[in-house]
């Protein structure tokens, strides 16, 4: 099935001078991002979304916690199966390491536990959120901080979703990997981050028609996944429907600039 995305004047203005320049595209930067997900009653779930602020890269759009793979992340020895990401266990680990990492900086949710098979509960007193700011500030490293508090990373709390690699004629291209992860039961997300101004739990449904109303601004790759989670009753439906899937083969838009409606994305 292909989807199609309107695209803002000065986007398509940007990719035709990028086109007519000859420039060479960025390499993307990797990175990582999470679909927190948390049941409703009497049933179906919402996820979680931040606005970011105006200043940053894609200021002012509703997306998921997330961002950078940070150099720290590579050395976290999480002991995970990387065959479902099909890259190095290396580069597997900082991966996940990262949307572990992202979540507590951006959301206050520790996705780890005394042993592997326990989680954390309540991570919002002084203390941990202490160690949170430490985080953000790069004095201390998410392999360090679960080898300080004697923490296990629930590495199979997080399961791949897809992946996008952000189009050639952006100044500034990542190759993010989408994880669903549902929120631990005694943990609640916390408005902390420094990179948002305003957060929400929504159902995926309401997300996607708020978003067609213009009424929040998105952009595609949170629409479609929000639509394909959308798709699923609960959250056990969605991790069945991750299982399923291939989330490391890249979703990457085709550009078209010559359509009768209008510029377009197109995504497979």
């Amino acid at each position: 099935m292909v989807e199609e995305f309107e695209v803002p004047p000065q986007i398509a203005d940007h990719a035709r001078r990028f086109a007519a320049e000859g420039r060479s595209p960025a390499v993307p930067r990797l990175a990582a991002t999470v679909l927190l997900l948390r049941p409703t009653t009497p049933e179906g779930f919402e996820v979680y979304v931040i606005r970011r602020v105006a200043a940053m890269a894609f200021g002012g759009m509703y997306a998921f916690p997330g961002g950078g793979v940070d150099p720290s992340d590579s050395r976290a020895d999480l002991g995970i199966d990387e065959t479902r990401l099909a890259t190095d266990p290396e580069r597997a680990q900082a991966i996940v390491c990262a949307a572990a990492r992202e979540v507590f900086e951006e959301a206050g949710v520790l996705l780890a536990g005394p042993t592997k098979d326990t989680v954390v509960g309540d991570v919002s007193g002084d203390d941990w959120e202490a160690a949170r700011r430490a985080l953000v500030a790069r004095e201390l490293g998410f392999a360090e901080l679960l080898r300080q508090r004697d923490l296990t990373l629930r590495a199979d709390l997080l399961a791949p979703w897809s992946r996008w690699i952000t189009p050639e004629f952006e100044p500034r291209r990542f190759d993010t990997y989408f994880f669903i992860a549902a929120l631990p039961g005694g943990q609640v997300t916390r408005d902390v981050s420094g990179e948002a101004d305003h957060t929400m739990w929504i159902r995926p449904g309401d997300a996607v028609a708020r978003a067609e109303r213009k009424e929040v601004a998105m952009l595609p790759p949170t629409i479609m996944t929000l639509k394909q989670v959308g798709e699923c009753t609960d959250i056990a439906s969605v991790f069945a429907a991750a299982a399923g899937r291939e989330p490391a083969t890249p979703v990457t838009p085709t550009l078209d600039l010559t359509g009768a409606d209008g510029p377009r994305f197109r995504y497979r």
